[in-house]
């Protein structure tokens, strides 16, 4: 569209979204996107509500005016910087050196670190118009370029000089093809980086620090994973129209999303699992019936597949693969019927979701009742210690001496200990983890928590804006709450019993800085120091004492002699 703006000059709008994207794309959300939804005829908008997903690679914000660049030269390629960006717009790839055919002239590449691969390369590309110009990336870093003073294996840079040559190099990094998931470590952060993530390019926050967390979940689960999400920031972000960053891969698949109300969101994703168990019980009923056509050999090992690993999951989605090109040619209902809930025996990977005011306050009540119901359920909570959401109010999360609405003279109760709550039940893997403050331990209790069969609750730092500090520090102040104490790092896995192990593991060191030195980079504690010196300094104190406590109790939990747990003392799980 050509117009002028100025005598003797014409200007041409660019177009809302790429010509690359999907015609409802193009001729509804671009319009949406544009200010121009009024105008969108009803007979546009699909009769039975439901939206496409991953639209939010089609938007372009464009709103960062520094984005990291790579130097391949320096790079260890560890992938803490992919791990820790908020909006997965740093990914990685490896792949045969012959792809590089007809690459780019500036496109970059590297001979990949691991040993026995002489002819594969690796690329880390970062989407210049998706990023948000957070800098977390850069922060993550753990290289310092020897050659040139200040810099690391990836920095910050004007984004106009390199926008076009990153264009173009990215155009070709996608048509890489995606790493296939069977010749990825996941049990390393550098093996995570080559994981198509599938939440990408949030509307969050640039340096959000609750979104890491949902990119990691569907990296490490991918298409099997159905999230049930509380009210909140990830909420909106998540859901919000006309454009989702919740994904699929390139066989169309993605995980299943909905979200619920602050108050039933446990409730809500139970109802998940015992639908999906539900659902798997019926497919295996109707499945057993064709066990003569079929073979019994086909139909055992579907009934028993462990799907512990992708592998695993592979091998199971072959076989049902095979059952429906056997079932191709039968009209009966029977067989019909089958073919309809036949994908229901693929493992699904139920995880709640939510923010601390839904789990430590106006959900708690249900949350408790899942935690308490044995079923195979996962809970992340990220935990911004406010209810970011509606404007920072004070929640049973937030720490004594921290300012926030509600508690504008400082917060005078310690905060509420839901990790405590649910290891009571001895049956409850619990975990607390920060990525900041170490990425593979994060890595470690997610996966852990996934692989335990009862329910599970994994409570995650997540540094906000409602703290009041740059955003670009928030890995830091994520490792000085672990360093301060404030913030202990453990795992509580069940499981452990079995082998006579104490099933508590305290994962970091001793409180190594005062509390001061943590909450010196946050306006939520430095407010209250300015208004009341001397109180706050009181309220502080009683704060680090707090600290010590609580403390101790963990690390007295750590020491218990192992032969204190004994596979007859672990809670039954059903």
């Amino acid at each position: 569209m050509a117009h002028a703006d100025l005598p003797g000059e014409t200007f041409v709008e660019k177009p809302v979204v790429s010509e690359q994207a999907p015609d409802f794309v193009k001729e509804v959300i671009s319009r949406m996107i544009s200010g121009q939804g009024d105008l969108i005829p009803v007979s546009q908008i699909p009769v039975d509500g439901t939206w496409p997903s991953g639209t939010t690679r089609w938007e372009k914000r464009n709103i960062a005016l520094q984005i990291p660049v790579w130097d391949e030269e320096a790079c260890i390629q560890c992938g803490n910087c992919s791990m820790v960006c908020p909006h997965a717009a740093i990914r990685a790839k490896f792949y045969h050196q012959a792809s590089l055919v007809n690459a780019p002239e500036e496109f970059k590449s590297a001979a990949i670190s691991a040993r026995g691969f002489p002819e594969t390369r690796y690329t880390l590309q970062c989407y210049p118009e998706d990023c948000t110009g957070c800098g977390l990336c850069v922060a993550a870093c753990p290289v310092r370029n020897p050659k040139k003073s200040g810099d690391r294996a990836i920095n910050m840079m004007d984004k106009e000089p390199v926008l076009a040559q990153e264009k173009q190099n990215l155009s070709f990094f996608e048509q890489l093809p995606v790493n296939d998931r069977r010749q990825v470590d996941f049990s390393t952060v550098r093996g995570i980086q080559f994981l198509e993530p599938l939440f990408e390019f949030s509307g969050a926050c640039g340096g959000c620090g609750e979104t890491l967390y949902l990119k990691l979940l569907t990296q490490l689960f991918g298409d099997r994973l159905l999230v049930a999400n509380a009210t909140g920031c990830s909420s909106i972000y998540g859901g919000n129209l006309p454009t989702t960053p919740w994904s699929k891969n390139a066989e169309g698949r993605g995980p299943a999303w909905a979200s619920s109300l602050f108050e039933d969101n446990a409730e809500f994703g139970f109802g998940f699992r015992l639908s999906s168990d539900h659902q798997a019980e019926q497919a295996m009923l109707e499945l057993e019936a064709f066990r003569e056509l079929l073979g019994a050999d086909l139909v055992d090992a579907i009934i028993h597949a462990p799907q512990l690993n992708d592998a695993d999951v592979q091998n199971q989605r072959e076989r049902l693969q095979q059952v429906q090109e056997k079932l191709a040619q039968v009209e009966t209902p029977a067989a019909q019927s089958l073919k309809v809930v036949l994908d229901r025996l693929l493992k699904r990977v139920v995880w709640i979701v939510g923010g601390d005011g839904w789990a430590y306050d106006i959900g708690s009540g249900g949350l408790d009742h899942v935690l308490a119901s044995g079923r195979n359920v996962n809970v992340l909570v990220m935990d911004t210690e406010v209810y970011s959401n509606t404007g920072g109010q004070a929640s049973k999360s937030t720490p004594m001496g921290a300012v926030a609405k509600f508690a504008v003279a400082g917060k005078r109760s310690a905060k509420k200990d839901v990790a405590l709550q649910a290891i009571a039940y001895g049956n409850v893997y619990v975990a607390r983890i920060a990525m900041g403050a170490s990425p593979q331990q994060t890595l470690q209790a997610i996966r852990e928590a996934e692989a335990w069969p009862g329910p599970s609750l994994v409570i995650a730092y997540s540094h906000c804006i409602a703290h009041g500090i740059n955003m670009t520090h928030g890995m830091e102040q994520q490792r000085l709450a672990v360093r301060s104490g404030h913030w202990p790092l453990f795992r509580y896995n069940p499981g452990r019993t079995e082998h006579h192990e104490n099933p508590f593991e305290l994962d970091s060191l001793r409180p190594s800085v005062p509390l001061t030195e943590y909450i010196r980079g946050e306006v939520r504690y430095r407010a209250l120091n300015i208004a009341c010196p001397d109180e706050a300094e009181a309220i502080l104190d009683e704060a680090q004492k707090v600290i010590n406590r609580k403390w101790g109790v963990y690390e007295e939990m750590a020491t218990h002699n192992a032969m204190d747990f004994v596979p007859e003392k672990a809670s039954a799980v059903h």
